[in-house]
């Protein structure tokens, strides 16, 4: 078969499987095409007729057998890939991590601006970092900045450390283990970004099967999904420099916070390439409001 015939036959068993889609693409065209692209080792900037090309029986045989775990076992494709882009960027991923899908890549290609000058930002700071890629693509905006790269989970930080060192990236982006901000006593950043577990328990229960193989830690936070948050704006304005911008992701948690909180001037952020559930808050803005938290600091 060749990789056009592959892609199309791929298309029509993934539709008619009615599995989920949302972790890096958002439809069975495009996710048959990763699949076929990833096997026969083609490049996604391949011209057109590459899809003419025949594909060796051996890897008609591993295409089959992924394609087969991405159906009956709902895993999601980048785990079969163990690829995943984001903000430009390849990186690698396994079920230790979140798959990359954060609106955050829009910021970063952009450089936070106009929410921040970029020519003054030397420190950053991403908490929960997962595979890294915030954190790396951050190093990357931003060729002149030290980043910190934050997670409390070993193996998510074992990740990261692969991305890293793939990126060329290991003398500006440091890894620390930490539990929020507890390791990072005196610390201070320009920017600090992050993407924390934001999913409520009824809401995880009712999340389609492929969420199942992402480690919980990095997804649920708490009966309503704050607890994270809560803790994040609670202790940032510490860690931040004057002028110094939080950027946070809490997805379908927006309403919730918005209305625990109806004080903090959060600054919900639109995306050209969809997303949402994201907001800003400059140091000055959280030192105003002085926002309390009555959560233990559970992560």
């Amino acid at each position: 078969m060749t990789a056009g015939e592959l892609i199309a036959s791929a298309t029509r068993r993934l539709r008619r499987s009615k599995v989920f889609f949302g972790h890096g693409t958002d439809n069975a065209q495009d996710e048959a095409a990763a699949l076929v692209f990833h096997v026969m080792h083609l490049s996604h900037d391949s011209p057109p007729q590459v899809l003419a090309r025949r594909a060796r029986p051996a890897q008609v045989a591993r295409f089959d057998e992924l394609l087969a775990r991405r159906i009956a076992g709902r895993v999601p494709l980048a785990y079969l890939t163990h690829e995943a882009w984001f903000a430009g960027l390849k990186f690698y991923v396994d079920e230790r991590v979140l798959i990359p899908r954060s609106p955050f890549a829009e910021l970063i290609e952009k450089r936070f601006a106009p929410w921040i000058d970029p020519r003054r930002v030397q420190r950053l700071l991403d908490l929960g970092t997962g595979s890294g890629c915030i954190a790396l693509a951050c190093a990357k905006a931003f060729p002149r900045a030290r980043v910190d790269a934050v997670d409390i989970d070993a193996g998510a930080l074992a990740v990261a450390a692969i991305n890293r060192r793939r990126l060329r990236l290991t003398r500006r982006v440091r890894l620390i283990r930490s539990d929020h901000f507890a390791a990072l006593t005196g610390a201070s950043y320009d920017i600090i970004a992050s993407n924390p577990p934001y999913v409520g328990r009824r809401e995880m229960r009712g999340l389609p099967r492929e969420y199942g193989h992402e480690p919980a830690l990095a997804l649920e936070s708490g009966l309503h999904g704050l607890d994270s948050v809560e803790i994040i704006l609670r202790s940032a304005a510490r860690h931040l420099r004057p002028s110094g911008l939080l950027v946070v992701e809490v997805g379908n948690t927006e309403r919730a916070l918005a209305k625990r909180y109806p004080r903090v001037p959060f600054t919900w952020l639109d995306f050209e390439r969809g997303g949402g559930g994201v907001f800003a808050l400059t140091r000055e803005q959280l030192v105003k409001v002085k926002v309390k938290v009555k959560v233990k600091d559970v992560r």
